[in-house]
């Protein structure tokens, strides 16, 4: 075991979605049951606001979770949905700590475990007998006036796009130092396999195994018919420049963090050197996955 406080005992930090009910019971009944079996726990913000004032309260280690990587937990738990799993994946990206993701959201695509499964899925953690999932990351890098001013790690997406206004950009893409084409469009999706059922998919792109070591290019609403969306290889260079545009255009990364490009700013992605460790109790595998949530086959 990696992670401890002071105590000598495993860690497990505990990140948690805001606005859920359901957890002013489940977070006190889970910090008993990892405390029974020797775990100490550091929680959020967001988590620690589920737990009563009080003596109890008063004992909590709450931590920023943008710290949290910090004290090196054995184990993360996640309680929330996709965007909460989002945001734990980037905080632990550089750490490769297993992240037990737990679904109380709407559809919960990636947060596969259901609360009905959180404490078995815990105790074959503790057994050595769960599943544990790997998924690569997209690294970004933002470059404006040839100086590399923010990057990031991120596991489902990272998007250049348009403002508000409903006109088009122009935005030219180049993989491996090769241009690829100069087009009009709403932007262009830089994916992972793991991202390749999120906005990927509403953009009509193509739906990639998470194994598969690659990344996709995808094109938002262009405006040619002969634009279609790239699937690359994993170790591929990809560019994005804005080349005009009739208003702000923006840089989000996982559908949360978001800054404004201007005409001449470019983002450079390739995989990333991190990865995500995903706990299961045992492999779901995609297939599964597309029939229980987006009803895959249907009639």
């Amino acid at each position: 075991m990696g992670g401890t406080l002071d105590s000598g005992m495993p860690v497990a930090g505990i990140i948690s979605k805001p606005q859920k009910p359901e957890l002013g019971t489940v977070l006190p009944e889970l910090r008993v049951w990892l405390a029974q079996r020797g775990w100490s726990s550091v929680l959020d913000h967001e988590s620690a606001a589920y737990m009563q004032i009080g003596s109890q309260y008063a004992e909590l280690q709450i931590i920023d979770r943008a710290q949290m990587a910090e004290y090196k937990p054995d184990l993360v738990i996640v309680l929330g949905g996709d965007g909460t799993l989002l945001a734990a994946a980037r905080a632990f990206a550089h750490t490769g700590t297993p992240l037990l993701s737990v679904n109380l959201g709407a559809l919960g695509f990636m947060t596969e475990v259901p609360l009905a499964d959180l404490y078995t899925t815990l105790q074959a953690w503790c057994e050595g007998t769960a599943a544990i999932e790997v998924r690569s990351m997209i690294h970004a890098e933002l470059y404006s006036a040839g100086e590399r001013t923010r990057q990031w790690d991120a596991l489902n997406d990272v998007v250049v796009a348009k403002g508000t206004i409903a006109r088009m950009a122009d935005f030219a893409v180049e993989i491996d130092g090769q241009p690829v084409a100069t087009f009009r469009a709403d932007g262009v999706i830089l994916s992972t396999p793991t991202g390749s059922t999120a906005y990927n998919l509403s953009a009509h792109g193509p739906i990639v195994m998470p194994t598969v070591n690659a990344m996709l290019v995808t094109p938002i609403c262009p405006h040619l018919l002969t634009i279609r969306p790239i699937v690359v290889p994993g170790e591929s260079a990809i560019s994005v420049r804005v080349v005009g545009m009739p208003n702000q255009t923006y840089l989000t990364v996982d559908g949360q963090e978001a800054v404004p490009m201007h005409v001449g700013d470019q983002v450079n992605c390739c995989r990333s050197q991190y990865s995500v460790r995903l706990l299961r109790l045992q492999p779901n595998g995609l297939f599964n996955v597309l029939r229980s949530k987006l009803k895959w086959g249907e009639r």
